[in-house]
């Protein structure tokens, strides 16, 4: 029968089916505090990211330009990022996952420290923190070089006394 009538067959939703399933399934798991890390780790890692950063500052790297000759930027999280590529390949795939593996991608060769040192203060003095993000696209590969203390100048830097992001 119409308009609300008994039919005999009763449709149910196939999300009632899965609301069911969660239902039977397990207690959920109680919410624990994370253990605190280790020193000894953090402390490792400290070693490992000062160690990456300083070959960073030694090694020239591929900066992706406009056709103003303005390196190319990206805007995430509140932060400017520098990009930059450690290799041609790097930049490929990048270019690639934008979906721009078709054109040519003019760059320039800078080291790392200048990098850091000027092009990131330049960024940073029109408002806007600025860090360096290394080898975008590359997945597992990339690295991210913040703007704080100990790593762009302290201009630059939003943890600088008296700097806000």
């Amino acid at each position: 029968m119409e308009n609300g009538g008994e039919t005999g067959d009763i449709r149910r939703s196939r999300l009632s089916d899965y609301a069911e399933l969660s239902e039977a399934g397990p207690p959920p798991a109680p919410i624990t505090e994370p253990e605190p890390l280790n020193s000894d780790v953090v402390a490792q890692g400290q070693r490992q990211f000062a160690a990456l950063l300083g070959e960073f500052r030694r090694t020239a790297v591929l900066v992706p330009t406009d056709e103003d000759d303005t390196p190319l930027l990206g805007d995430f999280g509140g932060i400017r990022w520098n990009y930059a590529f450690s290799n041609e390949s790097a930049l490929a795939r990048f270019a690639i996952a934008r979906g721009e593996g078709g054109r040519e991608w003019p760059y320039q060769r800078l080291l790392g420290a200048r990098l850091l040192d000027a092009t990131v203060a330049t960024v940073s003095a029109v408002g806007v923190p600025c860090g360096v993000a290394l080898d975008v696209g590359t997945e597992g590969e990339g690295a991210l070089f913040p703007p704080v203390l100990g790593i762009v100048p302290e201009s630059a830097a939003v943890d600088a006394e008296g700097i806000r992001p």
